[in-house]
This record gives structure tokens, sequence and C-alpha cells, in this order.
């Protein structure tokens, strides 16, 4: 008799880069109010009426290029890790995305179909840092399908594992074999957020982007700041690698309108460095779990090229965890840990 599981929630991604299910799912992605933030009616205009008009072919063409024949990179490298986390586990995992199939309602569906003793599972978002438009988002949907759909079940939630150290360690072991070779700078590159983001999540009210050096200055904030998590996870990662300040630094990427967001820019900060005479970059994308558009296409592509033409010469992107053993591992064992048999 099973009666408890583990759920593994990515992002999602397209079901194909064909213009119309890249448009429906942008429709979903973009309509999340954590992920845009504005009164429903603005987001309807914004999103109806100029993105969905114009970004789906761009958008299209670049899943396109990163597409692989078993499918998106992300959902096929999200399966294997399932099936990886699965083998280390004597407790059933599934697998759904916050966007798109298969989506949460679906993984919560299997585990229960399969299992019909279920009584708790054990939800594990795969982002290693609390954002609204990522962590929290699939919370509060994990949620809301449980309660409505689900109503005997317990969902416990995994917090935030930024400064986990068995994920600080699995994290240095992809990046240790580009260390390992002749290179003059590291650089940590984090999806970025809107500034808002940051302050609506300061539980403090008067904290975050308030305070000089907000991010060091002790707050319980912290708990749910983005800003602060990542620059803990570089720190971190930096002391165990034993890194010399001068050859390391943190970026965002991947921003969207004309609002403030996260500084220093990934795309700039790539193009000031090759300008400055480096010339050996190493680039790692510690916000992801699974390779996907945003760091095969967005760094893996558009970065090496921005470097590469402004006077760079090699360009390392270290691949994300995807499904490697120490870091599937660490999943099961998580499920042991907070799931008391």
């Amino acid at each position: 008799m099973i009666e408890r599981a583990v759920l593994l929630v990515n992002l999602g991604s397209p079901d194909s880069y064909q213009v119309p299910d890249v448009k429906k799912y942008l429709r979903e992605f973009l309509m999340d109010e954590r992920v845009i933030d504005y009164p429903y009616w603005f987001r309807y205009l914004l999103i109806e009426g100029i993105i969905l008009r114009t970004r789906p072919p761009k958008s299209a063409e670049a899943y396109k290029s990163i597409w692989w024949e078993e499918g998106s990179p992300l959902i096929v490298l999200s399966k294997k890790l399932q099936q990886q986390v699965q083998k280390y586990s004597d407790i059933p995992v599934g697998l759904g995305m916050r966007y798109g199939n298969p989506s949460i309602e679906n993984g919560i569906h299997q585990l229960v179909e399969e299992n019909p003793d279920l009584k708790e599972i054990l939800l594990i978002p795969l982002y290693p840092h609390y954002a609204m438009s990522s962590y929290e988002t699939v919370v509060v949907k994990a949620k809301e399908i449980v309660d409505s759909k689900f109503p005997g079940l317990k969902l416990k939630i995994k917090e935030a594992f930024y400064n986990d150290e068995r994920y600080l360690e699995a994290l240095s072991s992809t990046l240790r074999p580009a260390l390992e070779k002749d290179y003059d700078h590291l650089l940590f590159s984090y999806h970025g957020i809107p500034e808002r983001h940051v302050r609506k999540s300061d539980i403090t009210n008067n904290h975050c982007l308030k305070v000089e050096n907000c991010c060091q200055a002790d707050s319980p904030a912290h708990e749910f700041c983005y800003r602060h998590q990542t620059l803990k996870t570089t720190q971190l990662l930096a002391g165990r690698l034993q890194l010399p300040r001068e050859k390391y630094s943190t970026s965002f990427q991947s921003r969207l309108g004309r609002d403030p967001w996260l500084t220093p820019f990934t795309d700039k900060t790539i193009v000031e460095m090759a300008q400055k005479g480096i010339k050996k970059l190493v680039v790692v994308c510690p916000a992801f779990v699974s390779d996907c558009l945003e760091t095969i296409e967005e760094i893996g592509e558009e970065g090496r090229e921005l470097f590469l033409e402004n006077g760079g010469e090699e360009f390392t992107l270290v691949p994300c965890l995807n499904d490697q053993s120490d870091w599937a591992k660490l999943l099961a064992d998580w499920g042991k840990e907070e799931l008391v048999v």
C-alpha cells in the first residue's frame, strides 16, 4: 500500500515549435498574474493586443533552433530526470509542468490513478530560488488543483534550496570540468525578474531595494527575496570552488518590457567583458536545473555570438544539472527525508 509520492514540477514548454503551439503556450505563461502582475484587464490587452500579435513567430524560430528530435529539451530532460529519480526512490515520482504538458493536474492524476491509497504528495518546484513568477506560482497552482480536484490529498512543499549544501555540491560538480581548463572569468547568469517583484515579495515592506546593501543586511525578507538568494548561491559556490573574487561575477538575463529589472544585464555584461579584454568566458545558469530556451538559445547561441563579435575567443556554457546522477539522488533523498513514513 503506497501512501506517499513525490511530484517534480518544472516550467514547461510548447508542444511543438509551430507558431500556434508557441502562441498557446505564451498565452498561458504570460496571463499568469504572478508573471505579469498587472490588473487582469491591462494584462489581457497587453498580451492579446500586442505581445501575441508579434512575439509568437520570433519565439517559434528560437524554439525551432534548439528543438531535439525527441521534442523540447526541457521536457525531454525533465522526463529523464524523473526516471533517474525513480531509480533511487522507493516511492512513486511524478512529473508536471506549470505551463503546457504534462500539466500539474495530469501529474497528480497519474500518481493517484496508479496509487489509489495515496495520501500525501511532496511537491518539489524545480526552482532553487524563490520568486513569485516561478516557485510561488507553482505552489499556488498545485494547491488550487489539490483543493479542487483531490481534496483527500495532503500536499507538502519543498522549500527553495538555493543554499542547500548538497544542491551546491551537485552544481559544483557541473562547474569543475570547465574550471579545470584555462579561463579568464566565470559569469553566474540568473533569470531576471522585475524589481517590483522583489518589492512585492518583501514581507517586511521596508527592506528589499530600500535598505543600503539590502541583500547583505540580515532580514526576514530574505526568505522570499530572489535577488538575495541568487547572490547567496553565487557567494556559496564561489567559496566552495575557491574562486578568486576578481574571477567571477553575477548578472541577470531574459528581461521583458521597459520596467526596471534586476541588473546588471547578462547580454550587456558579456559585451563589456569581451571589450575589456576577457578572452575565455565560462557561463553557468544556476536558476535553471534543466537546459531550455533560456540556456541553450539565449546564452549558448546569442550570448556566444555577442562575446565572439566583440573580441572574445572562447565561450563555454556549463550544462544545467539536467539528469545527472548526484542531482537525481538528492531529489530522491529529499523525498525520503520530507515524507515521514
